[in-house]
């Protein structure tokens, strides 16, 4: 009887498990994306609607709507190693493993994870997770919709921010320069499997399209600037027509409590929040991230 060494059995085994890579009509490797499973996340949505017809009064209202996980993706925005704003960057810090915890969960359900640390993503270009964003192909756009364009304060659709932004609102007894001190996304979040990296919202656009994406989660900072106003946050992915939702406990507002409405910086950034459930989307707690509905997996 012929015996095989272990060592290349395993290494038959391996090749013999081992998918090959799609090609594009160009004959390049194209990285696999996330499988698209069952499961259905089960939401409870938190908004805010005029107590009566005309009413400038509102009410919080809460509904519950269950989304499909292989129609859903959760975008991370600017969590970074670093913030010249040194208590911005110490709540970055005890916000990520709680972060990782639901990032990890969602993506072991089957919802599509992109991660935008703007301005950091050259860090990320031989990776398969920046890769997988890039070779996307191209989907049409609505007509005029621009993909650069920072999205500001849209008068037509909201009042101004209940916090003033209109200085540096960093809440540190003694500011520093506002200068870059971050390379990369917080080394807290796990970036793995089939998640992506991308700081284009072009290239978010296309993802979503190519992968029947009509669902999104957005967290990350800072909920009053970035969240809002990015080309891939809040204001641009409503006026794309996606089911966008916020992370209400997984994001944090820009504000010093010396700045008008004096309050304290927890309650500030709960205001920001008020103001988008009013005037943009509803919020969750990222608890409904955890699980999926019982039997909605399949067998």
């Amino acid at each position: 009887m012929t015996r095989i060494r272990p060592q290349l059995l395993a290494m038959a085994l391996v090749g013999a498990l081992a998918l090959p890579l799609a090609a594009d009509e160009a004959g390049t490797e194209m990285l696999p994306n996330r499988p698209k499973v069952p499961g259905v996340l089960r939401l409870r949505l938190r908004e805010r609607k005029p107590a009566a017809a005309d009413s400038e009064v509102f009410k919080m209202v809460e509904r519950t709507v269950d989304w499909e996980v292989s129609k859903t993706a959760i975008i991370v925005i600017d969590m970074w190693d670093g913030h010249y704003c040194r208590s911005a960057a110490q709540r970055v810090g005890v916000m990520a493993p709680r972060m990782n915890r639901v990032l990890t969960a969602a993506r072991n359900h089957g919802v599509m994870i992109v991660h935008a640390p703007s301005g950091t993503v050259s860090m990320y270009a031989d990776t398969p997770y920046r890769k997988r964003m890039e070779q996307t192909p191209a989907a049409n756009p609505p007509e005029g919709w621009d993909f650069k364009k920072w999205r500001d304060l849209d008068p037509s659709h909201e009042p101004p921010l209940p916090v003033d932004t209109k200085e540096c609102a960093c809440d540190d007894p003694v500011v520093g320069t506002a200068v870059k001190q971050f390379s990369k996304q917080h080394p807290g979040l796990d970036v793995i499997g089939y998640d992506g990296i991308s700081d284009d919202a072009r290239e978010i656009y296309n993802f979503c399209e190519a992968e029947g994406i009509t669902n999104v989660i957005l967290m990350g900072m800072h909920t009053n600037m970035c969240v809002l106003g990015r080309p891939f946050g809040i204001r641009a992915m409503v006026g794309l027509g996606r089911n966008v939702v916020l992370a209400r406990d997984l994001t944090d507002a820009m504000y010093d409590p010396r700045q008008p409405p004096h309050v304290s910086h927890t309650r500030g950034t709960e205001l920001v929040i008020e103001h988008i459930e009013t005037h943009w989307c509803p919020s969750i707690l990222s608890d409904d991230l955890l699980e999926v509905v019982p039997g909605s997996a399949g067998p």
